[in-house]
């Protein structure tokens, strides 16, 4: 499979395709989410109290960790801001057709399932101790249906920014792949770099990132829609935030928890061999799944 189901796109992203207007987009989007986020923060505090703030903070709580990943809905509408006033594009343009871009997605999503379920087993044997199940299965049953949506939202907003915006615009300026996927998936390592959060780990979680921005950007332009690098975006999350977390990261929906934070560099350093490993693996699922 080539890159030529991209074309569509690229077209659509050339009718302003001047990097200027992508720079000032690129502004645009933040401040447009960074203010509507604050506003969906403050208004939270002011109707739950400042005790909410913790576990918002660390993601700690169902409540704090829905807030989180849902108020990444505000850089979805700030990407959108951006498109239409700078580009005269809109949704559709970055996504690609609906109709396709889901059941590209409904594929894809399909294997990754199936694929997790078997490195689940796998990871279970990678750690010592076992996992630690934090939370009753009805009560996070309960919760599941939100957290699903939550994470959805967010992992829809980031591949709409780099995937469908700043993958796409570059396409439209430079003829060589490298060129556009490369770039946005070292910003989309930059975001994921927290040095505060992983200590000596911080830059392989990054370069992870990195090669998570790759990967999608592949899939993109291999299927001509954001649909298989949303499905890969939201089954990996899905797992690592509702399934199994870090304890004390983003665990406030998680059913199990591992035996170690991310303060742990040790057990940490262990994890990373596995997480890339899975990472190429559910490419090639993907891919797979995309020719079928």
């Amino acid at each position: 499979m080539s890159y030529a189901p991209y074309g569509p796109r690229i077209a659509e992203a050339r009718t302003k395709p001047a990097l200027w207007r992508l720079l000032a987009g690129l502004a645009l989007a933040l401040i447009v989410s960074l203010a509507l986020s604050q506003a969906l923060l403050f208004g939270a505090v002011r109707i739950g109290g400042e005790e909410l703030l913790p576990g918002i903070i660390g993601g700690t709580t169902p409540a704090g960790l829905i807030l989180v990943l849902s108020g990444m809905g505000t850089l979805t509408l700030g990407t959108l801001a951006a498109t239409h006033l700078l580009h005269g594009r809109g949704l559709r343009t970055l996504i690609g057709p609906y109709g396709l871009a889901l059941r590209q997605a409904g594929r894809v999503f399909g294997a990754l399932v199936v694929l997790q379920a078997l490195l689940l087993g796998l990871m279970s044997w990678g750690f010592e101790g076992a996992l630690i199940q934090q939370r009753a299965l009805g009560i996070w049953l309960a919760l599941l249906p939100l957290g699903l949506l939550a994470v959805l939202i967010q992992t829809s907003a980031e591949e709409i920014l780099f995937r469908g915006y700043i993958q796409g615009q570059l396409a439209a300026r430079f003829s060589h792949p490298a060129l556009w996927i490369l770039p946005q998936a070292a910003l989309f390592a930059a975001g994921h770099y927290t040095a505060g959060t992983f200590g000596s780990n911080a830059l392989g979680i990054a370069l992870w990132a990195g090669v998570f921005g790759l990967i999608a950007g592949d899939l993109t332009a291999r299927s001509g829609t954001l649909g298989p690098a949303m499905a890969l975006h939201f089954v990996n999350n899905a797992m690592v935030i509702l399934v199994i977390s870090m304890d004390g990261m983003l665990s406030g929906l998680s059913l199990y928890t591992l035996p170690f934070s991310p303060g742990d560099e040790t057990e940490v350093a262990r994890a990373m061999p596995l997480e890339f490993g899975g990472l190429l693996v559910s490419w090639l699922a993907a891919r797979v799944a995309l020719r079928r």
